[in-house]
């Protein structure tokens, strides 16, 4: 069957003309492919890792750690999707001297990408399936514009766990959303 780029074709989510690499609060949603659970599960509100959670867990945390200028703020692991927060800052603050102070800041997409590329390898490394994909293609994000807006996303990561019976991405409710 030949390539129909109207029938691939897929509309950014992106804003248009935003740099992605400038300061500020960023709110990700990433879903696994066909949103299969792999990282554990909820029990009783608290979501419990499993050794797959775990590597995306290190993964997440090794954003940090690889780049100066990423903090991360609130975020979850879900069975099947992760949300977070991730600051990318001006003045790391940290002392350290890692890169040249005239390093170009990966775009929030690139810093995504990483975090895909690092957890899929260690998920694959474990599960003995090199080059299987994990994640799904794109990743939903929202630029934070208020220490109100970061507030309500705080709080609404910080409860995921506890509504999970109620997501949308719950495989018992996938299938029963109302596409528009």
């Amino acid at each position: 069957m030949p390539y129909d780029p109207q029938k691939h074709h897929r509309r950014s989510i992106r804003l248009r003309d935003y740099d992605y690499s400038q300061a500020g609060a960023y709110f990700v949603t990433l879903c696994t492919r066909n949103r299969e659970c792999l990282f554990g599960d909820v029990v009783d509100g608290e979501m419990r890792l499993n050794e797959f959670g775990a590597a995306v867990e290190e993964s997440w945390k090794w954003l940090a750690e690889q780049y100066e200028y990423v903090a991360l703020d609130e975020w979850v692991i879900m069975p099947n999707h992760v949300h977070g927060i991730i600051w990318i800052v001006d003045d790391p603050g940290r002392g350290s001297s890692r890169t040249a102070p005239t390093m170009k800041r990966k775009p929030l997409g690139r810093l995504i990408g990483a975090f895909k590329t690092v957890s899929t390898k260690r998920i694959n490394e474990m599960n003995g399936t090199p080059g299987a994909p994990v994640w799904q293609r794109n990743y939903y994000e929202h630029v934070i514009r208020s220490e109100a807006e970061l507030n309500r996303i705080r709080r609404y990561i910080a409860a995921n766990p506890w509504q999970w019976q109620w997501d949308g991405n719950n495989p018992v409710h996938i299938g029963r959303r109302q596409r528009h």
